[in-house]
């Protein structure tokens, strides 16, 4: 399944195949990736990584014109995946998220880039976690939903959080609270503020999708290239 939007391009995969499948890509994987792969305590958690990385691989193959196993990966101090040194002339930018059986890769040229999905369901805490990672704005909007939509709403701002602070490489270290978006499920996906500078001045722009039912998507990216 593919989406594209304003400077990106998007895949969703599933990521429940047969074990035969599962072998073939394992091949695929780095020595990095398998020890990785066989840290995890559950097969099912096992075989979403192997997947995901595998899969992840042959996307960056493709866009990259060499073996999936050639492909080279660095990462960032906060953790955020690159392409190593040698294919920086190919200027590719990539983020990955998942939840549960679901991954998501996002792509662009020369542009910084990040991706969260998550499925939308009840937290009981819900309110609290607003209070506490929303910022003051964002809590008051989400306050202010019909309780119908909150869950929604709740998941609209907190994957378009996770997209920003994965585009700028600064994961959770980045203050949550120094930034809004939009998140009210009947307004348009925007960046409304990043510290003093209102959102359609920071150079970022933010996409919102949905590609599968009960699951939502954000996309950040830079709007112009480096």
């Amino acid at each position: 399944m593919f989406f594209t939007g304003e400077h990106f391009e998007a895949t969703v995969i599933r990521l429940e195949i047969n074990t035969e499948e599962i072998r073939t890509l394992w091949r695929l994987l780095s020595d990095t990736e398998q020890q990785r792969a066989n840290r995890f305590a559950f097969d099912r958690d096992r075989n979403r990584f192997i997947v995901a990385r595998a899969r992840l691989r042959e996307l960056l193959a493709t866009r990259l014109n060499v073996l999936p196993e050639a492909v080279e990966l660095t990462y960032g101090v906060h953790g955020k995946p690159a392409l190593a040194r040698r294919f920086e002339d190919s200027d590719l930018r990539f983020n990955v998220s998942h939840s549960e059986d679901v991954a998501v890769y996002a792509f662009s040229l020369g542009r910084e880039i990040g991706i969260d999905i998550e499925v939308v369901r009840q937290i009981p805490d819900a309110d609290d976690i607003a209070a506490r990672f929303f910022s003051q704005r964002e809590n008051e909007a989400y306050l202010a939903l019909d309780p119908s939509d909150r869950p929604l709403g709740f998941f609209c701002c907190w994957t378009r959080k996770e997209a920003f602070i994965k585009a700028i490489g600064d994961g959770l270290y980045y203050p949550l609270d120094s930034f809004d978006v939009s998140l009210a499920p009947s307004e348009p996906a925007e960046i409304l503020r990043i510290k003093d500078m209102p959102g359609s001045e920071s150079g970022w722009c933010l996409n919102s999708f949905s590609p599968f039912p009960d699951l939502i998507a954000a996309v950040v990216t830079e709007s112009h290239t480096r």
